[in-house]
């Protein structure tokens, strides 16, 4: 039988987060022109598929344009102020009628069985009610917003009950106050303010900008890049509304509340265009994404090895074991050598690792299993263990490092080795030299 080798390693390679998403609550946000474009269906396959996995969604959607056509409709004026539409009595109406329709047709899709679809028969349970209370905003820049209103509170126990049966969760951008009074929120309001209620693993607004790193046609805007820490995001939107390129008005419409979802504790937001085809599971199942992704610090950590990560060391040095790159090591023995690794986490997977053996009476250590996933090798992560190695190495009395490599030579070259003879390691290590490798040395004054 043929063995589908892209096949194996691409399954193997989503394993890991389909593991980490488990249970876990994501909030999905999305503008009316998902739905007014007839792209949701789309949508809905990847969030049935997503639900399947085990994920808890909860979807926040707007109705901006549908809202727009039916004031134009009834021939009113739209004022806004910061962003947010001043609503009156009639604008309300309007805002209501929108609102729920644009919610029924949401929840009829989501209801459909997907005939013909990866999911058929599959449909998902949805649950939708008064989930958010709501206040005014009141008055801004001496104008009364009316029944515009912001999020009180969220009724994060009502949500869970529903999660936990299975059902996903349909939030709209309406508020009630206990007094019975309706207002017209922001989706991307009740996205944020909901995910940090609810303590939610990942916020993911879907906007009309373009992917993220890509060349923008409009030289006039800057992209975001792949990743961004809470102070580069502030630090972005002060610098974009002095300078220019500028931020898309997506961009800084959403990249505040993804601000302020990190604040409040939720572990990653992302901004992903909702023009992909199955943006959502290329930016949540893939190493590089498909948009940028916001946390509240770096998400690449370098640590010493626990004994929790032996199975994602041994996934990472597979490859290079197969291929004779490195020396194959067991699981018994890596789990005994633990305590001599150094790990790079990015984003809570480990995507690089480094070992070093210490000869105390030659004042001198080995660099052993230093690997990088291919994906984030451009990104210095084999610098930064060599680094780690060093000071590890330092710090136990060590003078020199040396390490045996059949593969990588100029690379070590490149970073201050030399190459020496097998006779001029340890003794204990000569002892140990396979001939048959031919593996060349390399040595370091540290």
């Amino acid at each position: 039988m043929r063995l589908d080798t892209d096949f194996v390693s691409w399954f193997r390679s989503v394993a890991p987060y389909v593991n980490a998403f488990r249970h876990k609550i994501f909030v999905v946000a999305f503008g009316g022109e998902v739905v007014a474009d007839g792209k949701f269906v789309e949508l809905v396959h990847d969030l049935n598929l997503l639900a399947s996995l085990g994920v808890r969604l909860v979807l926040v959607h707007g109705a901006r344009p549908q809202i727009e056509s039916r004031l134009d409709e009834n021939n009113l004026q739209t004022i806004y102020v910061r962003g947010m539409r001043v609503t009156d009595g009639a604008a309300l109406q309007c805002v209501k009628e929108s609102i729920g329709r644009v919610r029924v047709e949401i929840e009829a899709l989501l209801s459909m069985g997907l005939p013909n679809s990866p999911m058929a028969n599959a449909a998902i349970r949805v649950a939708s009610g008064n989930f958010v209370t709501a206040r005014p905003v009141g008055v801004i820049e001496g104008i009364d917003l009316m029944h515009t209103g912001e999020v009180r509170k969220v009724d994060t126990a009502a949500i869970r009950s529903r999660l936990e049966q299975g059902e996903l969760t349909l939030l709209s951008p309406l508020g009630y106050s206990p007094t019975g009074e309706i207002f017209n929120l922001t989706l991307e309001n009740v996205a944020a303010e909901a995910a940090i209620a609810l303590k939610a693993e990942k916020l993911i607004f879907l906007m009309d900008a373009g992917s993220m790193e890509k060349e923008s046609p409009d030289t006039s805007e800057t992209l975001l890049p792949r990743e961004l820490t809470v102070a580069e995001s502030k630090a972005l939107l002060t610098r974009s509304a002095d300078e220019s390129p500028r931020l898309s008005d997506d961009v800084r419409l959403y990249l505040p509340f993804a601000v302020r979802a990190c604040e409040g504790g939720v572990s990653r937001v992302h901004l992903i265009s909702r023009h992909v085809d199955g943006a959502i599971l290329q930016e949540l199942f893939t190493h590089s994404g498909i948009g940028s992704m916001i946390s509240d610090g770096p998400l690449q950590n370098l640590r010493d090895a626990r004994i929790e990560d032996v199975g994602a060391i041994l996934q990472l040095i597979g490859p290079l074991e197969a291929d004779g790159t490195l020396v194959r090591r067991n699981r018994e023995l890596l789990e005994m050598e633990i305590d001599r690794f150094v790990v790079v986490e990015h984003d809570r997977m480990i995507v690089g690792c480094a070992a070093l053996y210490p000869f105390p009476d030659d004042k001198a250590g080995e660099l052993a299993c230093l690997t990088v996933h291919p994906d984030y090798r451009s990104a210095g992560c084999g610098d930064a263990l060599l680094k780690r190695i060093e000071t590890k190495a330092r710090s136990q009395g060590s003078k020199k490092l040396f390490v045996l490599t059949t593969r990588t030579a100029h690379w070590f070259v490149e970073r201050g080795f030399l190459e020496t003879d097998v006779h001029e390691l340890p003794k204990a290590k000569q002892g140990l030299y396979n001939y048959r490798r031919r593996s060349k040395v390399f040595e370091k004054n540290i």
